[in-house]
């Protein structure tokens, strides 16, 4: 292997500046030129960045979105109330009650059990006339969001999301602004279990 002199007096051009330097003070950089120390640049590092993935997008042990079981909107007590005697409408208060207008729901009493061992609903109490069986037919009821009043829907923002009425069959109210149905009522879909046996 040569043995190279160190230098002591010699002098070197820079590639940058074309300026005399001495020798021992010049260093080379990333590119291969040969600048003295006060020239010198770091290589920028943007000319190698680092190798970036994709973003993730799956997510591990994922599950399949589960379907929520049907339930009913628990009334506060007395939420059925006649609209006016001989009148079949029933205004029914549930606040904030998130019901689609138009669509059917079926009305249930106190949830109770019976000497069999099983779980039932009670019918909603009887009052003005409106008997509680009547309330709580299997099919449901057609409800409309917001209050039946002087004759016409009622239809605020207010009235549409705490009230509902509907059209009971055959029986008609006796007195008419008469508040019934007792306490524990509730209204759900049609097709919801009326019972549940219990283990």
């Amino acid at each position: 292997m040569p043995k190279y002199a160190t230098g002591k007096y010699a002098k070197a051009i820079s590639d940058r500046s074309g300026l005399e330097f001495p020798y021992r003070e010049m260093v080379r950089e990333w590119n291969g030129s040969i600048v003295h120390v006060s020239e010198f640049e770091p290589k920028q590092p943007q000319l190698e960045p680092r190798p970036s993935s994709a973003d993730a997008i799956s997510l591990r042990n994922v599950r399949v979105a589960r379907i929520e079981n049907a339930v009913a909107y628990s009334l506060p007590e007395d939420a059925f109330e006649t609209y006016e005697a001989g009148s079949r409408v029933i205004n029914v208060t549930a606040p904030g009650h998130g019901l689609t207008n138009g669509t059917t729901y079926r009305f249930r009493g106190q949830p109770t059990t019976s000497a069999s061992s099983s779980f039932k609903y009670a019918d909603p109490g009887s009052f003005d006339g409106i008997s509680g069986s009547n309330i709580a037919k299997a099919a449901g009821y057609t409800i409309t969001t917001g209050v039946f009043k002087d004759g016409a829907r009622v239809s605020t923002d207010y009235a549409v999301a705490n009230f509902f009425h509907f059209t009971v069959d055959t029986d008609t109210a006796t007195k008419g602004g008469v508040k019934g149905g007792g306490a524990g009522c509730s209204v759900g879909p049609v097709t919801l279990e009326a019972w549940l046996n219990i283990l």
